[in-house]
């Protein structure tokens, strides 16, 4: 008894060591992050980007905003890629555990012609046979067992976990990204709305102003160059507005399509003309690691590194011994009452070891270690991204805020300039050229407004994306928050170590 416990105990003590590199954290200057950003913002507090859209407080805006997650297709599709993730890690937990199969029979002998036989013995006597019908019944188990000797299946469940947990916050960037679409896409159709509207309140003084040059021409006051000058004016006015009708069709349907619905399906929702959507600033962005702990997709390239990391142990325990143990059972009889009167079994463990292949086994090793430092790389990528992206939209949302209060003087100056300029034209007292250049100068004026406007919703709505959005863990469709790691003052990354379990 002494001597079996041993051998039992044995693989439960090797498998207490697994093969490959073990995963740590790396600071975060290691990974390049610098303590605060290079550009001008409030760094104090983070934002609680919890539910962003609703800052703009335009309700048809955080109705598209809010319904994503359960209408939008390419989140649909992340979800499916999140449940073939969770099956993948179920698989791997099957490793595990031994695989049992059982087996029933039947089978029944029968005459097919004559019922009985002469036989001759060896002493000459000749003998009848009956040959009479009868059954057999049969039973059976067969149990197998791999021993996880080192760590193989153990780091493969670690790699499927890691990769489950990428899915999730791949999940979550890809519900924010398309959540920032449909943002954009009707701050778009706002400021499509905006510049028809300027253009056609343009186009209704230059019919004034071509009327008027008509009266003129009439009177002998001007020559038809005043008309046609003012006739030509208005056209080009005119011809922008199928441009600007075009790209509010193109917003509209595309916001549909971000919802799930076909390109025609918001029209009437989107018809009644409102402002361009704009939030409450500053934003408190907090430091380069606040962000870097809120970003889905920085989340999912540490996961991503981890399953990496992993998959160098499981190629790795495959240049070791592997103890497989199996065992049978099985009954037969005539009848069903007999089964348990015989029952026979056997039992089998069995060592293997790969003694030569040509180097492909190392060769997988190798390949991937490389897997690993190329998951290293995208993962500081990823993060230098991040911090690229939320110093952008911080310059953009600046420069945006900047521009419109530009315009917004510029605005005032040309409206003014443009009745001045009317009122002598009126008069007699100036040209249509100078008309012209006043309204003209008023229509982009008016124009670059809006866009100033529409600009600033933008980078806000990109620097809401870029600090990490507004997912939460929890609402992950079958999420467990306890899938989500703590980070707080480090980043993983793959260990320098390579040790192989003997050096354990």
């Amino acid at each position: 008894m002494r001597r079996l416990s041993v051998l039992l105990a044995a693989p439960a003590v090797l498998s207490a060591c697994a093969a490959g590199p073990d995963y740590r954290p790396a600071s975060p200057a290691e990974l390049g992050v610098p303590d605060r950003y290079s550009v001008a913002a409030d760094q104090n507090r983070h934002e609680d980007l919890a539910r962003w859209w609703e800052r703009f407080n335009d309700p048809l805006l955080g109705q598209l905003v809010a319904e994503t997650a359960t209408t939008n297709l390419d989140v649909a599709q992340a979800v499916i890629r999140l449940r073939q993730a969770r099956e993948s890690l179920l698989q791997s937990r099957a490793g595990l555990l031994p695989s049992l199969s059982g087996s029933a029979g039947y089978s029944r002998n029968f005459n097919i012609r004559g019922g009985s036989a002469a036989i001759t013995l060896p002493d000459g006597t000749v003998t009848n046979i009956s040959r009479g019908t009868g059954g057999n019944f049969t039973l059976g188990a067969d149990a197998s067992y791999q021993a996880d000797l080192f760590g193989g299946v153990r780091r493969t469940i670690e790699a499927s976990r890691a990769s489950k947990e990428a899915s999730r916050f791949d999940y979550a960037t890809v519900l924010i990204a398309q959540q920032a679409e449909i943002a954009r896409n009707y701050v778009t159709a706002r400021l499509a709305q905006a510049q028809l509207a300027n253009a056609r309140s343009s186009l209704a003084l230059q019919d004034d102003n071509l009327e008027i040059a008509g009266f003129r021409v009439q009177a002998g006051l001007v020559s038809s160059v005043d008309q046609e000058t003012a006739r030509a004016q208005r056209a080009q006015t005119a011809a922008t507005i199928p441009t600007i009708e075009a790209n509010y069709n193109a917003a509209v349907s595309r916001l549909a399509v971000l919802t799930g619905r076909a390109p025609g399906a918001l029209k009437e929702a989107m018809a009644a003309t409102r402002p361009i959507p704009a939030a409450v600033t500053p934003v408190g962005v907090g430091i380069p690691a606040d962000t870097l702990r809120q970003r889905p997709d920085v989340l999912a390239a540490e996961r991503s590194l981890a399953a990496a990391t992993a998959q160098i142990g499981v190629a790795r325990a495959q240049l070791y011994p592997a103890l497989a143990i199996s065992g049978s059972i099985d009954t037969n009889a005539t009848n069903l009452g007999n089964l348990a009167d015989v029952i026979s079994g056997g039992l089998f463990a069995g060592l293997t070891q790969t003694i030569f292949n040509g180097g492909r086994l190392r060769s997988q090793v190798r390949s991937q270690e490389a897997a690993a430092e190329g998951a290293l790389l995208s993962y500081r990528s990823t993060v230098l991204t991040a911090l690229e992206d939320v110093e952008n939209a911080i310059v953009a949302l600046d420069a945006a805020q900047r521009r419109a209060r530009e315009f917004a003087v510029a605005l005032d100056a040309s409206r003014n300039s443009a009745i001045l300029s009317r009122s002598q034209y009126r008069a007699g007292l100036t040209d249509i050229t100078t008309l012209n250049q006043a309204e003209a100068s008023l229509l982009s004026a008016s124009n670059g407004l809006v866009q100033a406007q529409a600009d600033q919703a933008s980078a806000l709505v990109q620097l809401f994306t870029a600090l990490g959005g507004g997912w939460d863990a929890a609402a992950i469709p079958g999420g467990d928050t306890r899938d989500v790691p703590r980070i707080t003052g480090s980043f993983p990354a793959v260990a320098p170590t390579d040790q192989t379990p003997q050096d354990r």
